[in-house]
């Protein structure tokens, strides 16, 4: 559609938004690598403190904190364990439950996720963990230069801020190029695994995926053309992790009329797979760790066989184990590509359903929330004071 035609329907900056993320990828890398020395002084300087593991602390709320809930795993089996423990804890279970989550005397790192770094959530965590941890670090990702997040590192020796692109400060209601860039920003920061070329390598095969969905968007509609009122998202580890963030799109794009639910492949069979009938499409994000996988595809296999729900889908590459039912495959990977980045494009394919989800069902992606109800940014938050 033109940019008109995209107006008329509401949808045009969300569908822009969308389509620029494999060109966000590569500029978020080369953001990563001009920051490099900058970010290995600021770590360096912490590891060189302590004997122990340093907490890692990934948070934000709602999209923000799921780009921890898929980060958080993968770093744990990718990241540098000696130094650090890698952790997600949302920004609400922080403000309203301090004591539970964070601990006064061990040393910790918090990272912060914002697109906007003014959520009155994002703010408070910060404000209480300053107060409230002894020895705090932070590394500030976002979107917004004029955030308050941002505004507050400033002068802060202990306070790194990473930059995301311009473009990924998204300005319409979902965020989409703000939670696979700041995604990215975390596993280039933290995977000592992988070597800059191979990320390197990496992110040029995640934006060719990226532009797969993009050109094979007519494939996307024609599963959203499907009879249904329920969506199913599951996967495992980092994937499973990113199921969250895959069906609050389409929550938030369609304002609840399409109803999901997320899991772990493993996780579906105990409760949760009373969701499926028979106006269903359950969705799995394939792992590319070829133990993991078995249980994917397992998942897949039962739910296909109770012939109940008319899309039962892996999404993700070709391996030596794939699902014998229909595939979102991209041409573009291999098996060898790590789940962590496996999960931007994965995402983009989810929000391109959302999108078109959305505009089936007559909302408008860009607005989708007409009572108002919802917010861009979050409002109507009472923040109350916290002595520690």
């Amino acid at each position: 559609m033109t940019d008109d035609e995209l107006t008329k329907i509401g949808a045009v900056i969300t569908t822009r938004e969308i389509q620029q993320e494999p060109e966000l990828w590569q500029e978020a890398f080369d953001n990563y690598l001009a920051k490099k020395d900058e970010i290995s002084s600021f770590l360096g300087k912490i590891e060189s403190e302590y004997t122990e593991p340093v907490r890692v602390i990934f948070t934000g709320a709602g999209s923000s904190a799921y780009v921890g809930d898929t980060a958080a795993p993968y770093l744990t089996q990718n990241g540098d364990r000696k130094h650090y423990r890698f952790e997600a804890i949302d920004t609400t279970k922080i403000v309203s439950t301090p004591e539970q989550y964070l601990e006064k005397d061990t040393p910790t790192i918090l990272v912060s996720f914002a697109r906007s770094g003014n959520s009155p959530e994002s703010v408070a965590t910060v404000d209480i963990a300053e107060k409230y941890v002894k020895n705090l670090y932070q590394l500030t990702i976002t979107c917004a230069p004029e955030g308050q997040l941002a505004i507050h590192a400033e002068h802060d020796d202990n306070n790194l801020v990473l930059m995301q692109p311009a473009r990924s400060n998204d300005k319409g209601f979902a965020m989409t190029g703000s939670f696979s860039c700041m995604l990215l920003t975390s596993l280039l920061v933290f995977d000592v695994k992988h070597t800059d070329d191979q990320k390197k390598s990496y992110v040029s095969s995640i934006s060719k995926m990226g532009h797969e969905v993009i050109d094979r968007v007519d494939e996307i509609q024609a599963i959203v053309d499907t009879d249904f009122d329920r969506i199913v998202y599951l996967g495992s580890g980092a994937l499973g992790g990113l199921t969250r963030e895959a069906q609050l799109k389409v929550l938030e794009l369609t304002a609840g009329q399409k109803a999901t639910v997320f899991d772990t492949s493993m996780g579906f069979r105990h409760g949760p797979k009373s969701f499926v009938n028979a106006k269903t499409m359950l969705f799995d994000f394939l792992s590319n760790t070829e133990y993991t996988r078995q249980y994917d595809v397992d998942i897949l296999d039962e739910v296909a066989g109770d012939e109940i729900a008319p899309v039962v889908m892996g999404v993700g590459v070709s391996s030596s184990n794939n699902f014998a039912g229909s595939n979102f495959t991209f041409a573009n990977g291999d098996d060898s590509m790590p789940d962590g980045y496996m999960a931007l494009p994965d995402v983009m394919f989810a929000q391109t359903i959302s999108l078109l989800s959305s505009v089936k069902v007559n909302n408008t992606p860009d607005t989708p929330s007409a009572t108002g109800t919802v917010n861009r940014v979050v409002k109507g938050v009472t923040i109350h004071d916290f002595e520690g």
